[in-house]
């Protein structure tokens, strides 16, 4: 175990290598640079410009580099620990992400939570009681969660809301405590407005968990190892989460390497248009103004969380599954 965990984790290296090199090109490909896509911001505004100004903020930044030197500053400084200068805020990129950080986490790990709370007892109903009236209309609305983009749910519950009851949904707060410190009224805020976001962040991935749950069950239901625990005088339920929902669980375990950056990054297009200060919406706002080190610092705290989730789901999978090894080849 622990020579395997050694050598994923040296493997981590060239790996976040070879994400960094690849980040910092993507995010260096379209022509120009921030400053650049500033001055024409102003001049569309038409607003004067003072050129000497622009170049004494492109030395400053750097951008008066070649892209080699521009990547090494870049990496250097991420392995001191120093995210960077956001051109786009004016701050350090840690004070940037700042609250957002902590509130994507609050939406996206209660969006996980409700996913699970609803899917898993749907999907075992569904399994055990297949073709069913239960079953039949529990898999409509299962087809109708996964049919429904999540962004045009939040746009109907908006109108409704407005139109219905006069009322706003959007944020994640009042706007008494937007960028003011933490206290107890500001997270009651917090807690009344957030169960719009879970709602709609978890309704496809609520679906598609109970359409998952459901086949894998309805697989492992019908081998013979369930038909000898059957004969064997087990009760249907505790044979059920013994298990068929045991070994059904690992597609769970697995999508831990995608759960991990996704609970960081957040459901961008959701965040947009009910207008939440989490890290999506700051991410795609860097990327179109070419802010490459608070885009390139973010995207490489999400690289890293991805190989760490892949390798604590191998490890989770392999205590989960007894079939499952680390070190690979056929057992005897």
């Amino acid at each position: 175990m622990f020579n395997y965990i050694a050598h994923r984790m040296l493997m981590m290296i060239p790996t976040l290598v070879v994400i960094s090199i690849i980040v910092f090109t993507i995010i260096q490909l379209p022509p120009g640079d921030f400053l650049e896509s500033y001055m024409a911001e102003l001049q569309s505004q038409g607003e004067s410009i003072d050129k000497q100004k622009i170049a004494y903020l492109r030395q400053e930044y750097g951008l008066d580099k070649s892209m080699p030197e521009q990547y090494w500053t870049w990496v250097t400084g991420l392995l001191e620990g120093d995210l960077g200068y956001s051109f786009e805020y004016n701050l350090p990129v840690r004070e940037v992400v700042g609250d957002r950080m902590y509130l994507t986490i609050m939406v996206s790990m209660l969006t996980i939570i409700f996913t699970w709370i609803i899917a898993f007892p749907i999907g075992m109903y569904s399994a055990t009681h297949q073709y069913s009236w239960g079953d039949y209309g529990l898999t409509l609305i299962g087809f109708i969660g996964l049919a429904t983009p999540n962004f045009l749910l939040a746009l109907v519950l908006l109108y409704l809301a407005n139109v219905y009851f006069g009322v706003s949904i959007g944020g994640l707060m009042d706007e008494q405590y937007v960028n003011k410190p933490w206290t107890w009224d500001k997270f009651k805020s917090i807690l009344e407005h957030l169960w719009i976001p879970v709602i709609v962040i978890g309704t496809s991935g609520t679906a598609g968990m109970i359409r998952r749950l459901r086949a894998n069950l309805l697989d492992e239901l019908n081998k013979p190892y369930v038909v000898t625990g059957r004969a064997k005088g087990l009760g249907e339920k505790k044979l059920l989460i013994k298990y068929p929902l045991r070994v059904s669980l690992n597609f769970f375990i697995a999508d831990i390497g995608s759960m991990l950056p996704s609970i960081i990054s957040g459901a961008e297009i959701v965040a947009l248009v009910l207008s939440l200060p989490t890290t999506g919406p700051m991410l795609l706002g860097a990327l179109q103004s070419q802010d490459m080190y608070l885009a390139g610092s973010f995207l490489m705290f999400l690289a890293v969380l991805t190989v760490i989730g892949v390798l604590v789901s191998d490890l989770a999978l392999a205590a989960l599954d007894p079939r499952i090894r680390l070190t690979g080849g056929a057992t005897k």
